[in-house]
C-alpha cells in the first residue's frame, strides 16, 4: 500500500474545512476527531481510534467539511483515494469491507445524533466511554478495561455538547460510583457491567460481532481488513 506516515501533534488540524483532499488518512496511533468547522466552541462530532480511516467518506465526496483534528499525538498513514479506488475496483470484498465501515459510521453518527439529543450529561459521558472502550477492544487495545484517554475533560464536554465544568462533574459522579478511574492520560473502566447498565450501552450499531468480555481482544469486523492492509 503506498502511503506516508505523518505525525502530529496534540490539537493539530490534519485536513481543515473546504480542502480539496486527495489522501485517506488511515490512523495509526492515537485518536482522530472531526469538530464543527461553523462554530467557536469547538464541537467534536466523531472520534476515530487505531484502524479506522477517518476521512473514509473523501474516496466519494472529496470535498472537506468539517476539520480533522489530532487529539493528542497520532501517527497517520497517507493513502492516495486512488489507491483505494483502484483495489476497490480489483476486488470485491475490498469494495464491501469499504462500504461496511461507511455504513459503520453512518451508524456511529445516528448514535451520536441520539446521545446528545435525548440523554442526560451522564448518561452521554457514560454512553461514549462505552463505545470508545468497545472500538478500541475490537482493534486489540484497551485489553482489561485500560485505554489510553482519548481525550482531556474538554475535549469530553466538546464531544458530549456540555460544559467543561459539567464534564469534570460527570466524571467525579462516575469515579464516585467507582466505575472509572481516571488518571493522568489513563483511563479505567472499574466496573464494566455497571457503566453498560448506566449507559443503555448496545454495541449492535457498531456492527462487532458479540463475545466476552475481559477476555484478550483481537481485531473483528471491518477494521480487521484496514489493519491488515497496514
Amino acid at each position: 500500500m503506498p502511503s506516508t506516515i505523518a505525525h502530529f501533534s496534540s490539537h493539530q488540524a490534519i485536513l481543515r474545512h473546504g480542502d480539496d483532499g486527495h489522501q485517506c488518512c488511515l490512523l495509526l496511533q492515537g485518536y482522530l476527531s472531526w469538530q464543527d468547522a461553523e462554530g467557536t466552541d469547538g464541537q467534536i462530532t466523531s472520534i476515530s481510534v487505531p484502524g479506522d480511516i477517518a476521512d473514509l467518506q473523501m474516496l466519494y465526496r472529496p470535498r472537506i467539511q468539517g476539520n480533522l483534528i489530532a487529539l493528542g499525538p497520532a501517527v497517520v498513514a497517507l493513502v492516495p483515494y486512488r489507491f483505494f479506488r483502484e483495489l476497490s475496483v480489483r476486488s470485491p470484498a475490498m469494495s464491501r469491507t469499504l462500504l461496511l465501515m461507511l455504513l459503520c459510521d453512518q451508524a456511529i453518527q445516528r448514535n451520536w445524533t441520539i446521545n446528545l439529543g435525548s440523554r442526560d450529561a451522564l448518561t452521554r459521558v457514560a454512553h461514549l466511554l462505552c463505545e470508545i472502550t468497545t472500538r478500541l477492544q475490537n482493534v486489540g487495545l484497551a485489553r482489561d478495561f485500560k485505554l489510553a484517554s482519548p481525550f482531556t475533560q474538554s475535549d469530553l464536554a466538546a464531544a458530549c455538547s456540555i460544559s467543561p465544568v459539567h464534564a469534570n462533574r460527570t466524571i467525579q459522579e462516575l469515579r464516585r460510583c467507582n466505575l472509572l478511574q481516571w488518571q493522568g492520560k489513563t483511563l479505567t473502566i472499574s466496573d464494566w457491567p455497571g457503566l453498560v447498565r448506566l449507559a443503555r450501552f448496545d454495541p449492535a450499531y457498531l456492527g462487532i460481532r458479540p463475545r466476552d468480555q475481559g477476555v484478550r481482544s483481537t481485531p473483528l469486523g471491518p477494521a480487521k481488513g484496514v489493519a491488515a492492509l497496514a
